[in-house]
């Protein structure tokens, strides 16, 4: 049975799609080349900016190389040590 993600939980997926579908407009990309680009599916990525399903690590890591942006950017992490 799947549990239920706490509501902050759900706010974070949220914050996070909202980002990558700002850096994915930024570059000019629509979802299917963001898609091609990252080689991570199209439906996922819509997924994923809607907030709906929780990243896989490794496809964040895609996403981020096929933005060209830092990985830690792009899922919203300060800098350690900072």
């Amino acid at each position: 049975m799947p549990r239920t993600p706490p509501t902050w939980v759900k706010q974070k997926r949220k914050e996070l799609g909202a980002r990558i579908r700002g850096r994915r407009l930024h570059a000019n990309l629509t979802q299917e080349g963001l898609a091609e680009r990252s080689t991570v599916d199209r439906r996922t990525l819509q997924r994923i900016e809607a907030g709906d399903s929780d990243p896989r690590y490794g496809d964040l890591l895609l996403i981020a190389e096929a933005l060209g942006v830092p990985f830690a950017d792009l899922v919203g992490c300060a800098p350690a040590g900072g």
